[in-house]
């Protein structure tokens, strides 16, 4: 009787996604292992061990999101897929995906894919049988309109790479949507068999030992069933970026999406533990409104808001209090940088990136690392001949390509950051000799070795993984700080941000021991007195 109360009431581990950290790897970029200077799902096998090797000398991830490594004719870098139950050769075969597969979970890492459902490539044959006639069985597959009396396109919907989102196909004299590059048609969720088709695309992946995935552009999965013209933005109607000019009021983020997050995670559920995270660039309350569309837990949007958020403390402390408080027990995300956006130290600086590795690593939720960050990896010059990103050769805007925060992996100071043994597909940073993990590795101090602690204490605090949150007055408006408690547990972590470049002398009604400082310079378990001192631009971690 009591071995019998004793099982019911054991307390069951929290589900993987709850409490790992993700570490996103951009395949092309983090390890070439053929010579022909493209990163391959080889070079990331040869690399498990910096990811995680069981002891605190490696990174200690405990889940890889892989950019799309799917057959492709790269007009996007992947994100135009030909073949979704293939891999492209550049980056290696099925058999090399299964063994990254079972080396990953060998090292209890999960593997999240990204999954690429709102397009295909031009070149996949579901478009060329839909373009091929209108009687054609999958012409519905993707979306067609009859152009306007005129002979201009069915509405004002303009692509996220800019220009119209539709192109003429002067076979049928139909147009066809494109919301990123013409050579990305749109799928058709109304349609049946695009559903099924999608179904299947799930389950053979699953089946492969995939974790969890990754949704591409899913606000763009469904547009407005009467292609009705997006509301134009007065004041931005002459702006020279067309996407901007626009709400997308029609041809995004519609209240129909419900329907596929309901497909999605109803398929994906049929092997337990499996997580969803949607791409979405939703405010506070649209974020809080997603995780409320479907009554699964098992899915999240991705929360962007930190990339864009001005450099302040009250407002940071505002944004997830609220966050926080509304999401209940949902899993929140935390981001700072990704392959679409420019480089979390290009944007801030190397004392600022320490303080958001410090927040990004003890809140709540679920946090992702993009590769590189770890070491503090900068965007790369990229001169105008080398550029490889599709959205910045057709687009008229400057300034707009992605290349340079999806340069190559920097590992040491051998040739090409020992990334290859061939010319980069492109340019490795001038600083490469400086800032790698063999060199950063050495150094106590380096961010790679905060990266390291903060990782490795998270992974073995259950206070940090499934504790509470709460923000608390610190006396300065520079200063975000908050505690994280756990029923049951003694001890209480208090984390303190100071967000200004000067010294702030400040008083908190607690005591404890130091466990770490971004600036280096408090050694470990230092006592932690109320009154105290912060340094420029210090995070710190107290436990009281």
């Amino acid at each position: 009787m009591f071995l019998s109360f004793f099982r019911k009431n054991k307390k069951q581990p929290l589900p993987w996604y709850k409490t790992s950290v993700v570490y996103q790897i951009y395949p092309s970029s983090f390890q070439d292992s053929n010579g022909d200077g493209v990163g391959d799902i080889r070079g990331i096998i040869n690399r498990l061990p910096y990811l995680q090797d069981g002891t605190e000398n490696s990174l200690g991830i405990g889940a890889v999101w892989l950019c799309p490594i799917y057959t492709s004719p790269m007009k996007d870098f992947g994100y135009d897929i030909a073949d979704f139950y293939n891999i492209d050769s550049r980056f290696g075969t099925l058999k090399d995906f299964d063994e990254l597969v079972l080396g990953l979970h060998k090292r209890n890492i999960k593997i999240i894919m990204d999954l690429v459902i709102n397009h295909t490539s031009s070149k996949h044959p579901w478009f060329k049988e839909s373009r091929s006639s209108k009687t054609n069985w999958k012409r519905d597959w993707y979306i067609w309109r009859d152009p306007k009396p005129d002979g201009s396109p069915p509405n004002n919907w303009v692509s996220v790479f800019g220009g119209p989102a539709w192109t003429i196909d002067p076979e049928t004299n139909q147009y066809y949507l494109h919301q990123f590059l013409p050579d990305q048609p749109d799928l058709n969720w109304r349609n049946e068999y695009v559903i099924y088709e999608m179904q299947n695309i799930l389950q053979f992946w699953l089946e492969r030992g995939v974790d969890g995935f990754r949704v591409d552009a899913f606000g763009h999965l469904l547009e407005d069933g009467l292609f009705r013209d997006d509301v134009v933005i007065k004041d931005q109607k002459n702006n020279i970026d067309d996407y901007a000019s626009y709400m997308h009021n029609y041809s995004t983020n519609r209240p129909e999406l419900t329907r596929v997050i309901d497909v999605l995670t109803s398929t994906a559920k049929q092997k337990p533990d499996t997580f969803i995270v949607f791409e979405t660039y939703l405010d506070l309350h649209q974020l809080v409104n997603m995780y409320n569309l479907h009554e699964s837990k098992q899915y999240a949007p991705f929360n962007f808001n930190f990339i864009s958020m001005p450099w302040n403390a009250v407002e940071y402390r505002k944004f997830v209090d609220d966050f926080d408080k509304l999401l209940q027990n949902h899993t929140p995300t935390y981001v700072f940088g990704n392959h679409d956006r420019p480089r979390l130290i290009s944007r801030l600086d190397e004392k600022r990136a320490r303080v958001c590795a410090m927040l990004l690593l003890t809140l709540r939720g679920m946090p992702f690392i993009y590769y590189g960050e770890e070491i503090g990896m900068e965007d790369v010059t990229i001169e105008k001949k080398d550029i490889r990103d599709g959205f910045a050769l057709t687009s008229l805007l400057p300034g707009v390509s992605r290349d340079p925060a999806r340069t190559p992996m920097q590992w040491n100071t051998e040739k090409n950051a020992g990334f290859s043994t061939y010319t980069p597909w492109l340019p490795v940073a001038s600083n490469y000799e400086e800032m790698n993990i063999e060199v950063e590795e050495k150094n106590p101090q380096s961010m790679l070795s905060l990266y390291k602690s903060l990782i490795h204490y998270r992974n073995n605090s259950r206070i940090l993984q499934e504790g509470s949150y709460q923000s608390i007055e610190t006396g300065s408006p520079d200063i975000f700080g908050y505690i994280r408690t756990l029923r049951g547990e003694k001890k209480r972590i208090l984390v303190l941000l100071n967000f200004k470049d000067g010294e702030i002398k400040i008083s908190i009604p607690h005591l404890g021991k130091i466990i770490f400082s971004t600036t280096g310079d408090v050694a470990r378990n230092t006592i932690f007195s109320k009154e105290t001192t912060m340094c420029p631009y210090e995070g710190i971690v107290v436990e009281i």
